[in-house]
């Protein structure tokens, strides 16, 4: 059996060998090399070690197996090649020394195994740990930096040999809550979010991971932590707060109520104008049910024109407590990048401006009557010198029995009394403001009623009165009284207008319009019309271009 063994060794074992091997004299030529040197490193056959392995024309410079003649101690190495193809490899050599019987040494064994693939990984990993754009250190178990990447010591500077702490955040001591004394105490991956300084001693936030790279007996060695720099989100996270807070102030301090829902109908803000707005007293916002009996339809069922829901002015909201408050109302879609985010409503209470409105309306109507009253004082006066005058000249005649006399007098006094009664009547109908009265009529019939009357009248003063009524005109309710009142003010003004041409051709028309939403009676006359002055007094009280004629209360 021993001689199988030996015989074994010396034919086959060699050859059989997964790794290469050669046997090398002092004069560097392979002597030997089994069937694996040979197929990675190609024919070796009387050639030097040199030019086998390096594809060189002479000897290393430090070479190994000089040394191990030398020494005759066993020698490893890393080193770099040439296999058979010409491509560059690398392995790892193991030169061992061969003996005499007197103990010198007279050859060496090298055997070597390829190592090409896993220096290449270990480059792409040496690589990737460097150029990472994140900050990798490796943490030993008294907390000092074995190992450091490019951009951690571009941020926190040269690291190698400094404790994490003071290379982080340039402590003195271990922090309180440490993600890589708990890997070291469990083994387990740990995260968390801190606060450093760079090496420039300016604030830096990251999110580190630390996990176990290094085991021995079941206790951590080495841990590596990985961070990840997030102060510019941090910056930003802080910049979008105060926004956020800035808006939430703006929006609950806003006078007018603002009440926002959210696209499943669910109310997200209700400031504090519109809790005082809908009187509500409850610290919960409104459901959606409570809203739709509080706020205008159109808010949930018109559907949005270019973002608007709902511009409604002068409408009603209905408080908590069953209250109508009058308010502006307007409303808008919100979207972001065509997704339907829900809507908001902006209130405005308008109670304030409508006791305004009114306080300034008493205040206009009580600054009418002073000037009403002002201006009935002076055309009463007028009124009373005729009376006056009319009675002194019947005075007059009574004494001397001249009946020319009374009689001028009683024309004047009667034409004064006509002018009292007129005007007292039509002062009588401007400070009643009488009450419309409406019934079905059809409004072309009141306007030929009109021009059948003041035809002749306007014809003999040289003005032709002309009516061009809408046919398709239908039956109104309207007030008939009224709109005769209105329509015979205007036509008796254009009439006077009309006579004063010069060429007596003067022209008034009459004409209805039927729009549909609307109905239109129009007065047109080619007189002179009105200046800018007359046009600015043209609605004030007892202001007249007529004279005596009229008393500016039509």
């Amino acid at each position: 059996m021993k001689k199988e063994i030996k015989r074994y060794i010396q034919t086959s074992f060699f050859n059989a060998l997964p790794f290469f091997v050669a046997i090398i004299d002092r004069e560097y030529n392979i002597l030997e090399a089994n069937e694996a040197f040979k197929q990675y490193f190609g024919e070796w056959k009387g050639k030097k070690c040199y030019e086998v392995y390096k594809k060189a024309a002479r000897k290393c410079s430090g070479c190994q197996v000089d040394k191990v003649f030398e020494t005759g101690e066993t020698r490893i190495s890393n080193e770099s090649g040439y296999d058979a193809n010409g491509n560059l490899c690398h392995y790892i050599a193991h030169q061992a020394p061969i003996k005499g019987k007197d103990g010198k040494v007279s050859y060496v064994v090298e055997t070597s195994q390829d190592i090409t693939q896993t220096t290449h990984y270990q480059r792409e990993l040496n690589l990737l740990f460097e150029k990472a754009p994140v900050y990798i250190a490796i943490i030993d178990q008294n907390y000092r930096i074995v190992r450091a990447n490019k951009k951690f010591r571009d941020t926190f500077g040269e690291s190698k040999g400094k404790k994490c702490y003071q290379a982080y955040k340039h402590r003195k001591k271990k922090c309180r809550k440490c993600p890589a004394a708990m890997t070291f105490l469990d083994g387990k991956e740990h995260s968390s979010v801190e606060i450093g300084k760079n090496f420039a001693g300016q604030e830096t936030r990251y999110a580190v991971t630390s996990a176990p790279i290094s085991e021995e007996n079941g206790e951590v060695r080495l841990i590596m932590e990985i961070a990840s720099d997030i102060t510019d989100i941090y910056k930003l996270q802080e910049q979008l707060r105060k926004a956020r807070d800035l808006y939430a102030a703006l929006i609950e301090n806003s006078k007018d109520g603002i009440i926002e829902v959210n696209s499943e109908n669910k109310t997200e803000i209700f400031n504090r104008s519109a809790r005082a707005i809908l009187e509500w007293d409850s610290y919960k916002k409104p459901t959606y049910k409570q809203l739709r009996q509080a706020l205008p339809k159109e808010f949930f069922d018109n559907p949005p024109k270019n973002g608007v829901i709902a511009d409604l002015r002068e409408s009603f909201v209905v408080a908590k407590t069953g209250n109508r408050v009058p308010v502006n109302f307007f409303a808008i879609e919100l979207t972001s990048k065509n997704e339907r985010l829900g809507k908001v409503a902006f209130i405005e209470d308008i109670r304030k401006l409508i006791e305004l409105e009114k306080q300034k309306l008493e205040a206009e109507r009580l600054g009418a009557v002073g000037q009403t009253v002002a201006g009935l004082a002076h055309t009463i006066k007028n009124l009373l010198m005729g009376l006056e005058g009319g009675m002194y000249i019947v005075d007059i005649g009574l004494r001397k029995g001249d009946a020319a006399r009374i009689a001028e007098g009683w024309q004047i006094l009667q034409k004064n009394f006509y002018k009292t009664v007129k005007l007292v009547k039509g002062f009588l109908s401007f400070a009643k403001g009488k009450t419309p009265t409406l019934r079905k009529t059809h409004p072309n019939k009141i306007i030929k009623e009109i021009v059948e009357l003041y035809k002749e009248t306007a014809k003999s003063q040289g003005v032709e009165l002309i009516a061009e009524l809408d046919k398709n005109a239908k039956e109104l309710y309207l007030d008939p009284d009224g709109i005769e009142a209105c329509v015979t003010n205007l036509l008796s003004n254009a009439i006077d207008a009309a006579i004063l041409r010069e060429d007596r051709k003067g022209k008034v028309i009459i004409r209805t319009k039927d729009k549909g939403d609307e109905f239109i009676f129009e007065i047109e006359d080619n007189g002179s019309g009105m200046d800018s002055e007359v046009a600015k007094k043209v609605f004030t009280t007892f202001f007249t271009t007529k004279g005596s004629k009229g008393t500016g209360l039509g």
